[in-house]
């Protein structure tokens, strides 16, 4: 990832940004379909930023990706790169910064589109890459997915 980025927990100040760049990758994501949802998805990101469990990549002052984890469930929950900013390194940022943030020992678990689901072609193979295997097929938000889990084992 080139310098001009910066990860970091997500402020405050970032919603509306972040909430902008939703907005230009809300298509990809089924349960973001109705202005309702989307506020909703709103008050999520505040909670999460105020557990620190919401992590941004900026770029010049504004969100450029994002992710929603949680300790308790063990899972990232969600995540997005802006199209502009995508094959930057972002995603991998991210999801380092948040494995960082873990016990090493830690199973992690994420559900994204199926294998067959060109909305999966980005994110298969990226958490595949950070040691993610395939595991049970489920639906969210009445789409098919596919949980991944990384089990984890320290050095």
């Amino acid at each position: 990832m080139n310098g001009q980025y910066k990860v970091k927990f997500a402020e405050m100040q970032d919603v509306d940004s972040w909430m902008s760049m939703i907005e230009a990758v809300r298509s990809n994501f089924p349960g973001l379909h109705s202005e309702e949802l989307l506020e909703g998805y709103k008050q999520t990101v505040i909670k999460n930023i105020n557990r620190r469990t919401a992590i941004c990549a900026v770029y010049a002052g504004e969100v450029a990706g994002l992710m929603l984890f949680s300790y308790n469930a063990k899972c990232l929950s969600c995540m997005a790169v802006h199209p502009d900013h995508r094959r930057q390194g972002i995603a991998t940022a991210m999801i380092d910064q948040m494995l960082s943030l873990f016990p090493e020992d830690t199973e992690l678990s994420v559900t994204t589109f199926r294998a067959n689901d060109p909305l999966g072609a980005a994110p298969r193979p990226l958490y595949k890459k950070f040691g993610f295997v395939e595991d049970e097929l489920t639906e969210e938000f009445d789409y098919p997915h596919q949980k991944f889990v990384l089990r984890r084992y320290p050095s």
